[in-house]
């Protein structure tokens, strides 16, 4: 009985595994974003003669909604490179996760700004945006990451230093050429969307690993 008593978790201990809930809620969240994107690529009222017309026409909806799509998808797959590692949370780790899922749930509004203004009048700013939201979520990835690897208070025993490393090497990049893409936006809208689907293909790559895995 003294053994079980030692055993037991005390009040304000860590669980050995407590991560699954809050990934299941992510994995939630990122669903919900990435299916709102398709709400913005309306059906035309027109049909006949003028169907094919009208929806050629949508062509920009259909952009922003791939390249947004693709977005949301890479930050989630980064989300789960995370999670792989980290398997302790505390309520500073919630919350800065709550606030990178907020960023997600944003984009679903600049990319239906940009599917109503690019190539027209306001594209610059709609592009401002676009590039805006992706630098902030680029900022609340890092310093929840940072947070969880600073000491490596809330990582996995045993995580590979190397592969924990290359992520922060990576993620470095995200803010510097977000910030780059908002400069980009106040003289070419395109480009600067150009680069903010760029990166997220940058992103998708996992960093590069040690060819030792942790045991």
């Amino acid at each position: 009985m003294t053994d079980s008593l030692e055993n037991a978790q005390q009040p304000g201990e860590q669980r050995p595994s407590e991560t699954g809930r809050v990934e299941a809620f992510s994995d939630g969240v990122f669903a919900i974003a990435i299916t709102l994107l398709i709400l913005e690529i309306k059906v035309p009222a027109s049909g006949g003669a003028h169907l094919s017309d009208d929806l050629a026409a949508q062509w920009p909806s259909y952009l922003s909604f791939l390249g947004s799509f693709v977005t949301i998808g890479v930050m989630w797959i980064n989300h789960h490179r995370l999670f792989t590692l980290i398997d302790r949370t505390d309520n500073r780790l919630l919350f800065l996760n709550l606030l990178l899922l907020l960023g997600v749930t944003w984009i679903p509004f600049p990319t239906a700004v940009i599917a109503e203004h690019v190539g027209k009048e306001g594209d610059r700013t709609a592009a401002l945006l676009y590039a805006v939201s992706f630098f902030i979520i680029a900022i609340f990835f890092n310093v929840l990451w940072r947070h969880a690897t600073g000491g490596g208070r809330l990582l996995a025993p045993g995580s590979n230093r190397q592969e924990v490393e290359s992520i922060t090497h990576q993620y470095r990049y995200g803010p510097l050429w977000y910030g780059i893409a908002i400069a980009m936006a106040f003289w070419n809208a395109p480009a600067s969307l150009a680069t903010c689907l760029a990166l997220a293909f940058f992103f998708a790559v996992p960093p590069k690993r040690a060819t030792t895995r942790r045991p």
